[in-house]
């Protein structure tokens, strides 16, 4: 089932490796296939459908409790998930997924020279077969980790969920961000609005004045108090010194 609305628009997949059978057929037994060497080796996959999802947007659009929930529909299927996160954002500790609204998960706290690939290779031996790969944060992935986690879906066929921004404060690409657009299979907008009504799609780093930033550093961890989802109209203005943009917030009642 592609793009099941149950498992968060991911299709439903199968784990087994595929062993020749009597008449060409394929068993989807979850064994290990066998090397030159007459050892077992990781198993494959029998998912033709795996494919490799980016959902961007601008800050505080609700990526990580979507991320989240994704998770949850899995493992309420009995599906086993990685969640992999930067070890460089710890607002909620190294390895931690939390979301705006309360929510939250322990994850895999990933490095920049971290091989993604060999990571999900060993969990598979360790831990068995995986539903998905989730990545949150993924703004922060290097080129090579994108292109190790299109080997995750390509060789091991398994679905790997991407959410990140798109642009930075100044309104230009992050590495992950670029190479997720030029080789992720499918990509979806998560929406978010500004303050001005229309939808936000630029993110504004202010100061404690709610003045626009725009010299220092790509990344700087932060959150509400920090970075402002705006339109393109408002992060122009805003960028020329027209006003200033409040960060606070107020949370949700729940």
């Amino acid at each position: 089932m592609e793009d099941g609305g149950s498992l968060g628009g991911i299709e439903t997949v199968h784990w087994g490796a595929i062993v020749a059978g009597v008449g060409g057929g394929h068993s989807r037994r979850p064994v290990g296939l066998l090397n030159g060497f007459g050892r077992r080796r990781v198993a494959s996959y029998n998912r033709p459908m795996a494919k490799l999802y980016f959902y961007y947007s601008a800050m505080n659009a609700g990526k990580t409790t979507t991320l989240l929930q994704s998770a949850h529909n899995y493992r309420e299927r009995g599906m086993r998930v990685a969640i992999l996160t930067p070890r460089l954002d710890d607002r909620a500790g190294a390895g931690v997924v939390a979301s705006r609204i309360g929510l939250r998960a322990d994850g895999m706290a990933f490095e920049r020279d971290t091989d993604l690939q060999q990571w999900v290779t060993q969990d598979l031996q360790a831990n068995g077969p995986l539903g998905c790969v989730l990545v949150d944060e993924a703004q922060f992935l290097s080129r090579s980790q994108v292109w190790q986690l299109s080997e995750v879906v390509d060789q091991l066929r398994i679905p790997v969920l991407c959410y990140g921004l798109r642009t930075d404060f100044r309104g230009e690409l992050f590495e992950g961000s670029q190479y997720l657009l030029a080789w992720a299979d499918e990509m979806q907008e998560i929406k978010t609005i500004c303050h001005s009504g229309k939808k936000a799609t630029m993110t504004v780093r202010v100061d404690e004045h709610g003045h626009a930033v725009q010299d220092g550093p790509q990344v700087e961890i932060g959150g509400n108090e920090r970075y402002v989802s705006v339109s393109r109209a408002e992060f122009k203005k805003i960028t020329r010194g027209e006003g200033r943009i409040d960060p606070a917030q107020a949370p949700l009642p729940l």
